[in-house]
């Protein structure tokens, strides 16, 4: 692994959430981006050199809305940056870690 790449924070209300997290980071939501796929809203900010995502359920059964239903608001995933995924992926299924996603 490289460096992690972004940290991901679970919100119920991504309007809401986003003017927040531009007064707690004192900097603006960069991007925005729809994920249809996986039913979520996403918005970035760049913190210093790093990225918070934060994440949103656009629909019920996203896997956000079900994380949200479990454990509520909070830090939800941290991605790492890496040369390979594929054989990242094969190193940590073999390292007996369960991966989320093919």
């Amino acid at each position: 692994m490289e460096k992690i790449e972004h940290l991901g924070i679970a919100v119920r209300d991504l309007e809401e959430a986003i003017p927040r997290y531009e007064n707690l980071f004192a900097t603006p939501c960069y991007k925005r981006e729809l994920v249809e796929s996986q039913g979520v809203e996403t918005a970035f900010f760049m913190v210093g050199p790093n990225k918070i995502e934060l994440l949103a359920a656009i629909t019920e059964d996203s896997p956000i809305a079900k994380f949200l239903a479990k454990k509520g608001e909070g830090i939800h995933h941290t991605a790492f940056a890496v040369a390979d995924i594929k054989s990242e992926m094969e190193r940590l299924t073999n390292e007996g870690f369960r991966l989320l996603m093919d």
